[in-house]
């Protein structure tokens, strides 16, 4: 779940990013700054390493691209690396994009469920929307840990 951007602040986030990654783009997870910190507290955990989003947002990613993830505040936390690119209908998403989510509780099942709402939050859910299904790596992790989701 790729946020378009709902949490960007260019100008502060620039300066609080290590100067070899400031040409790269920012982004957060999700659609609110809870989701952001929950998914990102996943990746860092490394349970997270894979995503989505609709296929034409502005955060589409190619296989190589290094991008800066904020938290829910807007702070750059970590960065990631693409490392696969598939596009696929959201009934066609199986059992292991699901489970590289890390979401839940990784199922197929949990998926639908999660990103039926995200998606049907965002007024773009349909069961055969086209989806850009994104793999990931974890390059590195900025400042000091998430407070606890808990």
């Amino acid at each position: 779940m790729k946020s378009a951007g709902v949490f960007q602040h260019e100008a502060a986030v620039s300066k609080s990013i290590p100067e070899r990654y400031r040409h790269l783009r920012t982004f957060a997870f999700g659609d609110s700054p809870d989701l952001a910190d929950e998914l990102l507290d996943l990746v860092i955990k490394g349970v997270k390493t894979a995503t989505c989003s609709t296929e034409d947002e502005p955060n589409t990613s190619t296989p190589g691209e290094r991008w800066v993830v904020l938290d829910g505040r807007g702070e750059p936390r970590c960065v990631i690396e693409s490392i696969e690119v598939t596009y696929r209908r959201y009934n066609e998403v199986e059992a292991d994009f699901a489970y590289d989510e890390g979401e839940g509780d990784r199922s197929l099942a949990h998926w639908r469920d999660a990103h039926r709402n995200y998606f049907g939050r965002l007024g773009r859910f349909s069961e055969d929307m086209m989806l850009m299904c994104e793999r990931f790596r974890l390059v590195e992790v900025f400042g000091d840990p998430l407070p606890s989701a808990e």
